[in-house]
């Protein structure tokens, strides 16, 4: 856990629309530290019914914290942490971690190897009748798509299958809240990608809500609702994840969601002044009217570029290539030294011992920064 601090103090909870009442877990003014480390200090988040959120952030960051304050494995130094209204922690308030009705999918997913996967979904259901928890497995069994493999112990089961189970346990006591702490890190990729849709809809169908923890990009863009993006201890941005990707508030954001270049320009009445040309200012994302006359940077992702061989001249020249099967990353080194990546598909090919041409597609809305928040080492920041 690096020395820092989380906080919201520039940053706004974007819930959904709906009513206080329709919040199933509040975050309220949270502070937590570790001897002389402070690690979260003012954090307010609310989690709406039936909403999947995703802390996401580098290790370090605070987000596993957060986590075990709602599970109620540490206490909140100050602040408030509420469910279904209800205070948990904080204020003089605190109920035990077994008594919040929170659920817990772990990395692991910590079966019992004795159990079978029916006996496994069965475990936190001991104070039912014997046919209501029949009942309540077989339809949980039904929900993961495992009907045919109640009888089946742990170590018969692929991963993917045991973590369908483990997820099954964790909604077998119909948790108010479902805690997820990175559950697709132990899996490999390509059942990562599967498990993602596979978890969704599982969510989505049971009606519950939950918050999932991870340091994965894509896993929180595709399972999330909505994203709280965490760096060095602080809260970055909070939103929908198609609104963090495409319009992130800082630069941390913009490079942590995925490869982000900048490219200077400067604004001058309806367009802005680059390299590459001019832009048109309406294709640039909330670029307020007192920023005119003044020099900003571009947001400009690979897929907003693409480059062109030319006889002489152009901006730039290639100066690396990343093939990824799919499709085909081009570094182009501009004239001003400057240097930006190309998305082509797999069959473009450019050539490399030559100027290039760089084109900006004009169908892509940009994001920009103000020369303010450029890091000391130049313009661009990946």
């Amino acid at each position: 856990m690096s020395n820092s601090t989380l906080t919201q103090n520039d940053q706004k909870d974007t819930a959904p629309a709906g009513s206080a009442s329709d919040n199933v877990l509040e975050l309220d003014g949270i502070s937590k530290s570790y001897g002389s480390e402070s690690v979260i200090e003012d954090l307010s988040i609310s989690v709406h019914d039936g909403e999947i959120l995703t802390l996401l952030g580098p290790s370090g960051c605070g987000k596993t914290t957060t986590l075990r304050l709602i599970a109620g494995l540490d206490r909140p130094d100050g602040g408030e942490i509420r469910l279904n209204g209800a205070p948990v922690s904080g204020n003089g308030a605190f109920v035990a971690p077994e008594e919040r009705g929170v659920g817990v999918v772990f990395q692991e997913f910590a079966l019992f190897p004795h159990l079978t996967a029916a006996e496994n979904i069965a475990f936190g259901l001991k104070d039912r009748s014997q046919a209501e928890r029949d009942e309540r497995v077989q339809s949980l069994l039904e929900l993961v798509g495992l009907e045919a493999q109640g009888e089946s112990y742990p170590d018969e089961l692929s991963g993917g299958q045991q973590q369908r189970v483990a997820l099954a346990r964790s909604l077998a006591p119909e948790p108010a809240i479902l805690l997820l702490d990175e559950p697709f890190s132990n899996l490999d990729v390509d059942l990562r990608v599967q498990m993602r849709e596979e978890v969704r809809r599982i969510l989505k169908e049971a009606g519950v809500t939950a918050i999932s923890v991870t340091h994965d990009q894509e896993e929180a863009m595709s399972i999330s609702d909505r994203v709280a993006v965490m760096n060095d201890g602080n809260l970055e941005q909070i939103g929908e994840p198609e609104q963090v990707f495409q319009h992130p508030e800082s630069r941390f954001v913009a490079g942590f969601l995925g490869y982000a270049g900048f490219l200077p320009g400067r604004i001058n009445g309806d367009v802005v002044e680059t390299e590459l040309g001019t832009v048109p200012r309406e294709q640039i994302h909330g670029l307020a009217p007192e920023y005119d006359q003044t020099d900003i940077d571009l947001l400009v992702r690979p897929d907003d570029l693409s480059a062109h061989a030319c006889t002489n001249g152009g901006h730039g020249n290639i100066v690396g290539k990343r093939y990824l099967g799919p499709t085909i990353l081009y570094e182009v080194e501009f004239n001003s030294g400057n240097a930006l990546l190309c998305m082509h598909n797999h069959d473009e090919t450019v050539p490399t011992d030559g100027c290039v041409e760089v084109s900006l597609d004009a169908g892509h809305e940009l994001a920009w920064f103000p020369k303010e928040q450029r890091p000391n080492d130049g313009p661009n920041d990946d």
